[in-house]
């Protein structure tokens, strides 16, 4: 079946849980509710004015260096189609399916930004998956899953203070009508030291759902960011060791 068939309709707001284990010397786990946005690069989310401050996006959240400017007209296509052409793909031609979060009053915050890249044909080319750090400061990779959305990658980025950059990453992404999902598993020496999952249920965004999540889960972002730092300081009020972080090349 093709990744276009089995698409959810667009722009949908997806409902869910997070959750978070970690193993090793100080071993805490932790699960949220949360909410993410799936939509079409190309057609993005038009709600009333009074909704727009809760479900807006920019380019300048996603790809390429955040410390220089966006570019005049630059749209989120063009910064995907940029990062593949990179890589030695283009994907001119195809459509571009994103999970993330929306700005809401002007802030947002994705640990993690997923983007299905669909071929004409409606077959699945590749998945860009970008990680956000506390630090301002992001990283992409280009995916090829299997047929059932498996696929794995050389760590290559500072997430955590509490783990080295060394490492590979499991990973497994569901896209479909009933269900939205993400796993990622972090493998140091042949173990599994961290776990990230998020799994939810996409419904049609329309304004009365966005007012009822924005009620029930209010300024998620915020929250989202908020509750990384607490953990963090959890863990260290625990004497977790911290791991020097190495300032980012431009």
């Amino acid at each position: 079946m093709s990744a276009t068939a089995t698409l959810p309709p667009l722009p949908a707001l997806v409902d869910g849980r997070i959750g978070h284990t970690r193993r090793g010397q100080v071993a805490h786990r932790f699960r949220h509710r949360v909410y993410q946005w799936l939509v079409d690069v190309d057609d993005l989310p038009r709600m009333p004015r009074w909704l727009r401050p809760f479900s807006t996006f920019s380019a300048a959240d996603h790809l390429g260096d955040p410390g220089r400017p966006n570019g005049h007209g630059a749209s989120i296509r063009d910064r995907v189609e940029q990062f593949c052409a990179g890589e030695g793909l283009d994907i001119a031609d195809h459509r571009i399916v994103m999970l993330a979060n929306a700005r809401i009053l002007g802030y947002t915050f994705d640990p993690l930004s997923v983007f299905w890249i669909i071929a004409p044909d409606g077959s699945l080319t590749c998945i860009v998956a970008e990680v956000h750090n506390t630090y301002g400061e992001r990283h992409a990779y280009l995916l090829h899953p299997d047929d059932a959305g498996r696929t794995s990658v050389d760590k290559a980025f500072y997430v955590s203070p509490f783990f080295t950059v060394e490492g590979r990453y499991d990973l497994r992404f569901g896209l479909g009508p009933d269900a939205v999902s993400s796993t990622v598993v972090l493998r140091q020496d042949g173990e599994a030291v961290f776990s990230a999952t998020f799994r939810g249920e996409p419904r049609l965004a329309t304004p009365r759902h966005l007012l009822r999540l924005l009620i029930t889960r209010p300024l998620m972002t915020q929250r989202t960011s908020l509750l990384i730092r607490m953990h963090g300081v959890w863990l260290w009020l625990r004497r977790l060791p911290i791991i020097p972080r190495k300032e980012a090349t431009p």
